[in-house]
């Protein structure tokens, strides 16, 4: 489905689909359709996922999930009520090498986890003032459309892989952000403290170029750790490096692609009857720190973490 019905037939015609919509009405009323790959603009996440739950076809939202903790927990509470599953587009969870590291964290090879440490930067060299996009793609420069700059494009799957990563949490966050004249952030950088005391620091920009930045994640502990080089990117790529009290290995990434896995793992939950991984509460956690990172950044103080009951 398309907001433009050309782009939605040459879509539908080149992936052998039957056909392609403008209508979500129409999409949802075809007895073939069972979920939906929600990838619309931010802001209509929360009212095409209620639209399709309440059709009762299960759905697969692009992050963030929406923009606002309210639409989050109605988006669940609406799929639960029409027995449907909830996922969230957070790929990177299903990189091997992502996966690993929160493996031996939770086994306890690096000890007790003392500090997360991620950056995405995904600008061009010499770039210093992002243009603002045209046609389709002009809601990725109005506020009210899509929420945050660097935070909502890059900085979102960060915040989740410290939750995935530790298995924590976040009670505190503060942050700056760097705006550049515009109405939404260049660069941020994002302070947290988890439930169990581990510090993690967040950094999105789109002013720094990627072919420059390292777009890793590592996470220091008391005895070793994991460094998830690279891996932050659409594609599977990068590679993992372990040191440990006990062992000392690399493992590179260079086959496989993340974004089948993602959807292949939400048609598995569904054809079990499970929520997927990740699931709605875990878009909602993402949508509570990312909105605390902004107003951290906004009011130059501190935030504590109310998490909403769902």
């Amino acid at each position: 489905m398309s907001r433009d019905a050309d782009r939605a037939g040459t879509f539908a015609k080149d992936h052998g689909a039957e056909a392609g919509y403008t209508s979500l009405d129409a999409l949802l009323d075809h007895p073939g359709v069972d979920a939906l790959f929600i990838a619309s603009p931010n802001a209509v996440h929360a009212e095409q996922t209620v639209q399709a739950a309440r059709a009762g076809k299960h759905v697969l939202c692009e992050k963030p999930m929406a923009l606002t903790v309210q639409d989050c927990r109605t988006m669940i509470e609406e799929c639960r009520r029409n027995n449907v599953r909830l996922g969230v587009g957070f790929h990177l969870r299903h990189h091997p090498g992502l996966a690993e590291a929160k493996r031996l964290i939770a086994e306890g090879s690096i000890g007790r986890p003392v500090e997360l440490v991620g950056q995405w930067y995904n600008g061009q060299r010499g770039i210093e003032r992002v243009a603002k996009r045209e046609g389709l793609m002009a809601w990725w420069s109005e506020p009210d459309m899509v929420g945050g700059g660097a935070i909502m494009a890059t900085g979102t799957h960060i915040l989740d892989q410290v939750r995935f990563l530790t298995g924590q949490e976040v009670v505190e966050v503060t942050a700056m952000a760097d705006y550049r004249g515009e109405d939404l952030d260049q660069a941020i950088h994002v302070l947290m403290r988890l439930g169990d005391g581990t510090m993690a620091s967040v950094m999105a920009a789109r002013l720094v170029a990627a072919s420059d930045s390292r777009n890793d994640i590592v996470v220091y502990g008391s005895k070793g750790r994991v460094a998830a080089n690279g891996v932050l990117a659409t594609s599977l790529t990068g590679s993992l490096d372990v040191l440990t009290e006990s062992q000392t290995y690399s493992r590179d990434y260079t086959e496989g692609d993340v974004y089948q896995s993602l959807i292949e793992g939400f048609c598995d939950s569904v054809e079990k009857g499970e929520d997927p991984d990740p699931s709605g509460v875990d878009g909602l956690r993402v949508v509570e720190l990312t909105l605390a990172a902004l107003q951290a950044a906004k009011e130059g103080r501190t935030v504590r973490l109310e998490l909403a009951n769902v």
